[in-house]
């Protein structure tokens, strides 16, 4: 199927839904000469690498993007290789219809939206690997995760060029371990960390949301209320990391739907638990909600010696 013939076959799908001026294109070529376009044209480009499905969280990244930029392109893609073959590749969420409507609102100019013949035309055999931050929490409960992460945003980098990278810090590891890469790598790409994107009741916007029962969406704001507990002993002067990540582990364990996989606090920059606890942190746990696997975290600011509790403690979801 030729890039324009992908398109008219979603704008019929989109029901009426008019494509207007946003580009969708399926290939390498098409993105990159997009760009490539763009910046000859003196415009700056802000890039919102995604898997699909989108929700409010992609949104607000868009949004950001266009208020930073020229020019926001997206890229859609189910990536592969970041799936172990227990995984959810197959029943990963997808709705391109969707996500074009969702774009086109949010002021999106070219989206990215590729099979996988078209990214890995043959067997992969380069990977990426940043070693020391990936070892820990997702990168021990996924050994080939984050390879396949750092593999796949290494291509859509280069085939986007110079740009500001947009990513949710729903996926904090996975954030610090694109920063590295870029700057360890020399990509012409400024990477943007944004905050996460919360129900009413705490919960983190995934696209994996979906997949909830009712019960396990009832019990999945556990993570965010561990978190916050968490962070609580550490603005009110606690400084063992044990302490701390213990007390999360175990109110999400106490809730009978919640099979914790991780929970652990960090410095944000190595990804590595510190012996005391100081300064910026990074509370991250992860759990199975049935089938779903959840991610969440948090950032807490340890107090100096007798701040605790005073102003000089903060807790948000932005770094």
């Amino acid at each position: 199927m030729s890039g324009v013939e992908r398109v008219e076959r979603v704008a019929a799908a989109c029901e009426g839904a008019p494509v207007g001026a946003i580009e969708v294109v399926d290939t390498i070529a098409g993105f990159r000469g997009h760009l490539d376009h763009v910046r000859r044209e003196g415009r700056t480009v802000g890039l919102v690498p995604t898997m699909g499905y989108l929700h409010a969280g992609h949104v607000s990244l868009m949004e950001r993007a266009r208020d930073e930029c020229d020019v926001v392109a997206v890229t859609i893609f189910v990536n592969p290789l970041q799936f172990a073959a227990n995984e959810d590749l197959s029943s990963y969420p997808r709705d391109l219809p969707s996500d074009i409507a969702r774009c086109e609102a949010a002021g999106v100019e070219v989206i990215l939206a590729p099979d996988a013949t078209e990214m890995y035309p043959r067997p992969v055999i380069t990977t990426v690997s940043v070693a020391d931050l990936g070892a820990s929490m997702e990168g021990a409960a996924r050994p080939t995760h984050f390879d396949g992460v750092a593999t796949v945003v290494a291509k859509l980098f280069n085939i986007a060029g110079a740009c500001r990278a947009y990513f949710g810090e729903k996926d904090f590891q996975q954030l610090a371990i694109v920063g590295r890469m870029a700057a360890d790598l020399s990509f012409p790409v400024e990477v943007i960390g944004c905050p996460i994107v919360r129900e009413v009741d705490g919960l983190a916007l995934s696209s994996r949301n979906v997949n909830l029962t009712a019960e396990q969406r009832a019990a999945a704001p556990v993570l965010h209320r561990a978190l916050q507990a968490g962070a609580g002993l550490v603005l009110a002067g606690e400084t063992d990391p044990e302490v701390v990540a213990t007390l999360v582990a175990d109110i999400i364990s106490a809730e009978p739907l919640a099979e914790l996989d991780y929970a652990d606090i960090v410095d944000p920059q190595t990804m590595t638990r510190p012996e005391v606890l100081a300064g910026e942190l990074r509370l991250l746990a992860a759990a199975r909600f049935g089938t779903p696997r959840l991610l969440d975290n948090l950032a807490v600011t340890a107090p100096t010696a007798g701040d605790a509790g005073g102003d000089a403690a903060r807790t948000s979801d932005r770094w």
